[in-house]
């Protein structure tokens, strides 16, 4: 017998300091299934396997198949946890925008920052016999705010038990399309106002108020020196002002948009539109050293709640925050 069916599955396995997978691995590796029919799946899913869960298509098992055993109930608080996380990946606008990811153990973090003049930051010659400039790193003097956000799952056990896992998965992914939604609220938030550090965006204003020219932008290109304007993240009504600019209407560009969906944007910049940002300001950064995110572990389960309770409430939840690398790598235009 394989040594994945013959595993004790427990809560314990998520309080490990470990995701549940991670737990799951160090009792059976996958490498250990190199060559055979299993290869391909992880830990977590070879237990779905021994349980004969199914969790997609149109021959899903019902919730309850999760509570048949008190082993096979151990799995479904990290089957909440993955349909969230999968829903935040799909509605995930980070990516686009984020130099970095930083994960950490603890609720306190101070990000780093290069000081000094931009004389002091130029790579000058070197005589022999002289100093080389230096360039000094230090921690910021605030924390990164870190936020909580997530929601609360409540259901009656009798209302869903007989609902199919590819249904439930669908609500659950929206979970994570809300959470991936607020976090990109904050990021935008940091973006403007700063990380608590004293380190605001710098705004600047079209040059015919409430007309966005392409003139603007050219300008808004020019002042990145020496970064580069490869993101811009813009509301839906500045997105709007800016593709009917006669410069973003060409024919190519027009066949090109209708045939794949990819826009054309201002200087190659990648376009990003949210609803984060105000009606009447467009963002653009270097988003390779713009921005930092902190993450204080994935996304997390009530999981005793879960799997004792069978759902009736549990909260689903994610911890982040965002810090800026270099404050001159993003900057604000607006109308």
């Amino acid at each position: 017998m394989a040594i994945y069916e013959n595993i004790k599955l427990e809560k314990g396995l998520y309080t490990t300091g470990k995701s549940f997978t991670e737990a799951l691995e160090a009792l059976d590796p996958s490498e250990n299934y190199i060559g055979t029919d299993l290869e391909g799946l992880d830990a977590y899913q070879r237990q779905l396997k021994r349980f004969s869960i199914r969790v997609s298509g149109k021959s899903s098992d019902r919730v309850e198949k999760f509570f048949k055993t008190s082993d096979s109930a151990a799995l479904f608080p990290e089957y909440v946890s993955r349909a969230v996380r999968a829903g935040i990946e799909e509605n995930d606008l980070l990516g686009k925008i984020v130099a970095t990811t930083t994960n950490i153990d603890s609720l306190d973090y101070r990000t780093i920052t290069c000081v000094g003049s931009e004389e002091e930051k130029s790579l000058k010659i070197v005589n022999e016999g002289t100093s080389i400039p230096e360039t000094q790193i230090k921690t910021q003097e605030n924390l990164v705010r870190l936020h909580k956000r997530g929601r609360m799952l409540v259901a009656s056990y009798e209302a869903i038990r007989f609902q199919r896992l590819d249904l439930f998965t669908v609500t659950l992914r929206q979970i994570g399309a809300y959470i991936a939604k607020a976090q990109l609220r904050d990021a935008v938030d940091v973006l403007m106002n700063g990380d608590g550090n004293n380190n605001p965006i710098t705004t600047s204003t079209v040059e015919q108020s409430g007309t966005l020219a392409y003139g603007d932008l050219v300008d808004l290109w020019n002042s990145f020196d020496p970064f580069t304007l490869n993101c811009i993240i813009a509301s839906p009504s500045m997105t709007s002002k800016l593709l009917r600019l006669s410069e973003m209407r060409d024919a190519n560009a027009g066949l090109n948009f209708h045939s794949t969906g990819n826009m054309v944007t201002p200087f190659g910049a990648e376009l990003v539109k949210s609803s984060a940002v105000a009606p009447d300001k467009l963002i653009g950064l270097d988003r390779t050293c713009a921005l930092e995110l902190v993450c204080a572990g994935g996304v997390s389960t009530e999981f005793d709640k879960l799997i004792d309770r069978q759902l009736e409430r549990a909260a689903i939840t994610s911890i982040a925050g965002f810090a800026k690398i270099y404050t001159p790598a993003s900057k604000a235009l607006s109308l």
